[in-house]
């Protein structure tokens, strides 16, 4: 969430950047008028307080002291509900936008920033994931639907080879301090290389820390698996139970940033995209994600998303993926974003570009919530700022490799840098 002083030192900034995530810009009035109104009664029951403790002071009961006690039954309970309907409207309200984000409506006004790799070329019929897949024996919706419905898949043989090929690769890299250098130093002359620390984290979360993630509210909630017996919802990616592992917490300044990688399998409904993408593995309730996750000084956050991107690029790089970088406008970006950056990988199958991997800066606005702070070496305090991104959306990578990979007698081959997990250099026919 913003700081309310920030909100009331600018609240034509506030509005605007509101209105251009596509929310009601009248938020901003109404927890401002929330906000007076709290104040008024925090001052009035803190003035009543110290009456009673003056006639308390005194050891004897009085007329005004039952007076003051029966003014504190009647303004405390009011203080309580405009609480409750403050920090409601104030967790409704976005994060403020980067200098440079594009205000756009949607994601037709979002900018390619630079473009990477050729696209193929072929001399046969371009098949898509779905039906190569199928030929192959790697991938099964249709005994997926018959036990679990529609947008289920297994992955079999070579295609769950190929799962665990990606997030070894993943780890790896995000491991080794000297390719971490090499992007640094693209961000920066001097940038930390600090590695990652692998992580397998919870793939549950309570509501309130889910809240407090700001990735459980009126916009998410339709997207969330909740299980009411235990009131605790499964998780829409690794970086949802990632982002609370520092909660009310005082870092350390030389321990930033504190970088995770977490593998973790992802539940998502998928509410509102009845029909689209409804073939194969693009768009699916269940899959696995490897997810980056970091929190640094506010003075580094913007360079840490950079590095992040770099990583990304260098992935996709190595797996020899032609893609593009785009600026995500403002009606695109998700409500805790500062600055957004996507990564739309080229699908011969569909013949365009689409999202696999995005980056999200959310400077202090999940760390306010959490209250994760970094504690400065003369011993201040303040709020960390925390990045996200995608390292590789599983099933969306596969996508990728298996139809830019695709060859005329129906193998797949194997990018190179996967081939020593995999044990080959190609899909041919699954042993499964």
């Amino acid at each position: 969430m913003l700081d309310i002083n920030y909100i009331r030192q600018n609240p034509e900034k506030v509005k605007r950047d509101t209105a251009s995530k596509n929310k009601n810009p009248e938020l901003v009035e109404k927890v401002l008028d929330l906000d007076k109104k709290r104040r008024n009664l925090i001052a009035q029951i803190e003035e009543l307080r110290a009456k009673r403790n003056e006639i308390a002071k005194k050891g004897k009961a009085s007329n005004e002291g039952k007076k003051i006690k029966e003014e504190l039954k009647e303004i405390e309970p009011k203080l309580e509900e405009v609480e409750r309907d403050y920090k409601n409207i104030l967790y409704q309200i976005p994060n403020i936008i980067a200098e440079g984000v594009i205000v756009g409506k949607d994601e037709s006004e979002n900018k390619v920033l630079r473009k990477w790799g050729k696209i193929p070329k072929f001399n046969f019929d371009v098949k898509d994931h779905l039906e190569i897949g199928q030929a192959l024996g790697i991938i099964d919706t249709e005994t997926a639907a018959k036990v679990s419905g529609a947008r289920y898949a297994y992955l079999k043989g070579e295609g769950a080879l190929l799962e665990f090929a990606l997030v070894m690769f993943a780890f790896e890299t995000l491991m080794n301090k000297r390719v971490l250098e090499e992007i640094a130093k693209r961000v920066e002359k001097g940038y930390t290389a600090k590695p990652f620390v692998p992580v397998v984290p919870p793939q549950m979360i309570k509501p309130d820390v889910y809240v407090k993630m700001a990735r459980l509210g009126p916009d998410t909630i339709e997207e969330r698996y909740h299980l009411p017996k235990d009131d605790i919802y499964l998780v829409g990616s690794a970086e949802h139970t990632l982002g609370p592992m520092h909660m009310d917490e005082a870092i350390p300044e030389d321990n930033l940033p504190l970088r995770y990688v977490g593998f973790s399998t992802s539940f998502r409904r998928e509410a509102g995209s009845y029909g689209k993408d409804t073939k194969g593995i693009l768009r699916v309730h269940q899959f696995d994600k490897v997810e980056m996750e970091s929190f640094t000084t506010p003075d580094n956050s913007i360079k840490e998303q950079d590095f992040f991107v770099g990583v990304q690029e260098y992935l996709m790089q190595a797996l020899g993926i032609p893609y593009q970088v785009v600026s995500i406008c403002t009606g695109d970006m998700g409500g805790p974003d500062y600055r957004q950056i996507d990564i739309e990988s080229w699908m011969p199958g569909q013949g365009k570009y689409r999202e696999t991997h995005t980056s999200d800066l959310m400077t202090d606005y999940q760390s306010r919530r959490l209250n994760t702070k970094v504690k400065r070496k003369d011993g201040s305090t303040e709020l960390v700022h925390m990045n996200d991104a995608t390292a590789f959306a599983i099933g969306r990578t596969i996508i990728a490799i298996v139809e830019n990979y695709q060859q005329k007698d129906g193998s797949v081959k194997i990018p190179k840098v996967l081939q020593k997990w995999m044990g080959m250099d190609k899909i041919t026919l699954s042993k499964v």
